[in-house]
This record gives structure tokens, C-alpha cells and sequence, in this order.
């Protein structure tokens, strides 16, 4: 895939899959169009701005917009080819006492997504979902399933517009706003006790720029209506605080709302319409408008076994607390030593 020459927008563009998208596009084709960068934050779009001044890089642009605004999102989207929806509202226990505030965000902002492509001429559209997406137990959950479903079906009203929509779906991201790894080193650090939500809790784990991979595998890949999943390794929650803090008290505090001790990303009942395309899977949708023997075909791609699931407490592949460290010094703190 080429991407110079081209105009790409990201919602929720000054997080942090935003900037490693945004990093990722400079050094790899420099010679990109356009890439605007829309999200509602004002001071992280200053913030970014600073990083990637708009003096220097003249082909970006910060737009502050909501994807509740379907209006801003349709002047956002003229002359854009590429749209990479990263915004959403992604605390658990946030969205169990907001919900309404999540299903906006969540759901009616990915409709807004969809329609102000639909009526811009935007080729292509990768959505971003979560692990908390497959068999749903919290809202957030249930809001990015809603959000896949609307994804997915938008292929099948798209008319004579020559565009695709496909969504990737990923677990924990190591060192992004608000996950695990970080709570854990400022805790370590303030007070040195690590609250346990459950013993045997496990995650799934990717790195930013296997994130940022996976998108860019689903905008030069996707066929429409695929929900890409990353074969990737799992970890428990206690490695993780005896990584970060082997001399700090870990103290049970109890599951918080909505959450769940193990995470999956493809369910037994996904398994029909499932297929391993090596590196990934790939979650194909159950009404189509193209050929699925083509697609297996041009993919070389080998359907699951039917009651297959994809669970983080039963992955095959999982990272230890010496690995985690190492991790932890590559992708979120190069000064980072154990407390």
C-alpha cells in the first residue's frame, strides 16, 4: 500500500493510537496529501501540534470536531480517501455510570462516521474495536459490538459508491492513556501497593505499532465487512504487578463494573464465519457482496473449527514477567526499573 499522494483523516486523532498512526505515516510515505487530525480535545491538539507543527508538516491539520456532529464530520471528510475512526468513549466504569453519554459517543457518533463517508466519496474506512466487543458484558462493550454491526453492514448500503468498511479488533494496548501498565508504575511509584481487581485475571496484550499495523493490513487488505483480530499473547494481571512492582504490596480490591476476568476477541459463535489468514483472523461477515471462495482462495485463508474461541485465559501464547519488563522498557518507559 501507498499512502503518499493521498488525503487520510483520524478520528480521535491525538490519542495514542492516533499519534503512532500519525508517526508511522510521516517516516513511511512523507509524501502523503493530506492527514487531518480531528478529535474534540483542544489541548491535546495543541499538545500534538507541538510535536508535529503544522509549520513544519504542511500537510497536516488539526480539526476540532465530536462525531456527534454529523455536520462537522461532512465538511471534515471533503476530499478525504481514507478514514481511520479511532474516537471513541472507552472507560468501563465511566460508561456504566454515563451510559447514554457512551451510546452517543459509541454508537449514534460511528452512524455519523458511516453516513459523512457515504456522502463524501471516502474510498476506504477502518473502524477501531476492542476485545470488550465480543460477548459483551459491560456497556462500553456492548456499545463498540453495536458499532462493529453498523461497520460491517454499511457495505451493504453503500450503492454504487466504490467504498469499503472493515473493523479491527484488538486487546489491551501496552502503555496507551488510561491502561494498566502506567496506573501501575504511578502507583508503584506514589505509594507502592498495586490493587489486584482478581487474582487470575488475564489480558490480552499488543504494542501501539502492532495496532497501527493491523489498521494499515485492514485498509490495504479489507475486501468489506471483515473484523480483522491479531493473533497476539496474553498475560496475567499479577505478572504484570510483580513486574512493575515485585517490592509493593498487591492488595485485592475486587472486579470492577462491567469487567470481566478473561477477555475474548472471537467468540464459539463466531467461529462459522471465522478464518486464520496466517497472521491474523479475520471475522467475515455473514451477508456479503463479493464471492467468499474467492476470498478464501486469493488469502489462502483456512476456516476454524467450529466451536473455536479466541479467550486470553486460554491463548496458547503468553508473556512472562521477565518479558514484560523488557516490554515495558521498549514501549512505554525506557527509564523504567522494578520498585
Amino acid at each position: 500500500m501507498d499512502l503518499n499522494g493521498k488525503s487520510i483523516l483520524i478520528t480521535g486523532g491525538t490519542g495514542s493510537l492516533g499519534k503512532q498512526l500519525t508517526k508511522t505515516i510521516i517516516e513511511r510515505w512523507p509524501n502523503f496529501k493530506r492527514l487531518v487530525i480531528l478529535s474534540r480535545d483542544e489541548q491535546k491538539q495543541f499538545q500534538m501540534n507541538q510535536e508535529y507543527p503544522d509549520t513544519i508538516y504542511k500537510n497536516i491539520r488539526y480539526f476540532i470536531g465530536d462525531i456527534r456532529d454529523y455536520n462537522r464530520l461532512v465538511r471534515a471528510f471533503e476530499g478525504i480517501e481514507f478514514v481511520i475512526h479511532a474516537a471513541a468513549m472507552k472507560h468501563v466504569p465511566i460508561a456504566e455510570y454515563n451510559p447514554m453519554e457512551c451510546v452517543k459517543t459509541n454508537v449514534l457518533g460511528a452512524e455519523n462516521i458511516i453516513n459523512a463517508c457515504l456522502a463524501t466519496g471516502v474510498k476506504n474506512v477502518v473502524a477501531l474495536s476492542t476485545d470488550k466487543a465480543a460477548a459483551p458484558i459491560n456497556l462500553y462493550g456492548a456499545t463498540k459490538l453495536c458499532s462493529d454491526k453498523l461497520f460491517v453492514a454499511a457495505n451493504n448500503i453503500k450503492g454504487h459508491r466504490d467504498i469499503k468498511f472493515s473493523v479491527v479488533r484488538y486487546g489491551n494496548v501496552m502503555g496507551s492513556n488510561g491502561s494498566v501498565i502506567p496506573f501501575f508504575i504511578n502507583r508503584a511509584k506514589k505509594d507502592r501497593v498495586l490493587p489486584i481487581t482478581d487474582l487470575n485475571m488475564t489480558r490480552f496484550n499488543i504494542s501501539l505499532q502492532e495496532g497501527v499495523d493491523l489498521v494499515l493490513h485492514a485498509l490495504e487488505t479489507a475486501w468489506g465487512g471483515e473484523i480483522f483480530v491479531p493473533k497476539i499473547p496474553s498475560y496475567k494481571i499479577t505478572d504484570v504487578a510483580n513486574a512493575i512492582g515485585p517490592n509493593c504490596e498487591k492488595k485485592v480490591v475486587g472486579i470492577r463494573p462491567g469487567e470481566k476476568v478473561h477477555e475474548e476477541m472471537i467468540t464459539q459463535s463466531d467461529s462459522f464465519t471465522t478464518y486464520d489468514l496466517g497472521k491474523y483472523f479475520a471475522i467475515l461477515p455473514q451477508v456479503t457482496n463479493w464471492d467468499i471462495n474467492n476470498y478464501v482462495k486469493h488469502f489462502n485463508a483456512n476456516k476454524v473449527e467450529v466451536g473455536f474461541q479466541y479467550n486470553s485465559g486460554t491463548n496458547n501464547e503468553w508473556i512472562s514477567t521477565d518479558q514484560l519488563r523488557h516490554l515495558i522498557i521498549k514501549h512505554v518507559d525506557e527509564s523504567f526499573k522494578p520498585i
